[in-house]
């Protein structure tokens, strides 16, 4: 059964990220806002999170994450999804976590960034299958950073979009669902962080974007910091009314989150003036689209 010959409400949207926490600092207004709208809004969790560490400060001498950081993280995105107002579902990868030194040490056996892309992408085909989204949501090739898991996280989404609606792929996974459409995130996008910028600059207020922006703008072609965007904004959904929502839901992953950083530098407020959108690139679409679009749902609906 495909998306065209069975396209009636609710409209059905499904995110996937690599980590508990991801849902929230990419995306989460853009969710809070469909799911508020009667949008069936579900988050993939690749990973258990249970190799991150702790950025908070206010958590440093908490026993439950040092003793159990998986558990911890999973009771965090428990209240995230219900600040978000979506479903999430966890699809069962141990966390690889981010590698540090020269060389660089190899992945933990058995973790989400070191298995075979069929076996990486199964759980992620059966639940495409079973959720039957309209509407894809994923990082492009670098992750949005370049951690092994969001480089993953990436490569199962598109797998899945390919896959899903192909009876002869992953037999096993259930009946084949074919969605319509696939959007790489752009939360990082260096236009919003300059928007920013300039806001912060323009009230007098320190920016903490000044030396992430210098570098961009340093960067050359040998050497961009991060990787040029291999593909442009396509699609800007206004969501500031739900800043607020993000923000709260992101407070909530109090192991990875300082409620006094970089995330929250700029208020809702000033946010919602300067650059009251979230941006996505369309990668593939089933349905006719006209670029620019305002809604990821353009041409579904």
């Amino acid at each position: 059964m495909t998306a065209s010959s069975n396209s009636q409400a609710p409209l059905r949207l499904l995110a996937v990220h690599a980590h508990p926490d991801d849902e929230s600092s990419k995306g989460a207004a853009t969710m809070a806002k469909y799911a508020a709208a009667g949008v069936d809004v579900m988050v993939a969790t690749c990973t258990d999170g249970s190799r991150g560490d702790i950025q908070n400060p206010a958590v440093e001498g908490e026993p439950h994450p040092k003793r159990d950081m998986a558990g911890a993280r999973r009771l965090e995105m428990q209240r995230a999804a219900k600040i978000l107002g979506i479903r999430q579902r966890w699809l069962g990868f141990v966390d690889s976590g981010l590698p540090e030194g020269d060389p660089l040490p190899p992945l933990p056996a058995g973790s989400f960034a070191t298995l075979p892309l069929h076996q990486a992408a199964a759980p992620l085909v059966r639940l495409v299958r079973s959720f039957k989204p309209h509407v894809i949501l994923s990082y492009d090739e670098n992750g949005g950073y370049p951690h092994p898991d969001h480089i993953m996280a990436h490569r199962v989404a598109v797998e899945a979009f390919g896959a899903a609606g192909d009876p002869a792929r992953y037999p096993e996974a259930g009946e084949p669902w074919e969605p319509s459409k696939l959007y790489y995130d752009r939360a990082f996008s260096p236009e919003r962080f300059r928007a920013l910028h300039f806001a912060l600059e323009e009230a007098g207020l320190q920016s903490p974007y000044a030396e992430r922006l210098a570098a961009w703008l340093e960067s050359d072609a040998e050497g961009h910091t991060p990787p040029p965007a291999p593909h442009p904004t396509t699609t800007q959904v206004d969501c500031g009314d739900f800043f607020e929502v993000r923000d709260d839901a992101l407070r909530a992953h109090r192991t990875q989150v300082d409620p006094l950083g970089f995330f929250f530098a700029v208020s809702p407020e000033m946010q919602r003036r300067a650059w009251p959108w979230e941006d996505y690139s369309l990668i593939s679409s089933r349905v006719p689209s006209e670029l620019p679009e305002k809604d990821l749902f353009a041409g579904l609906r």
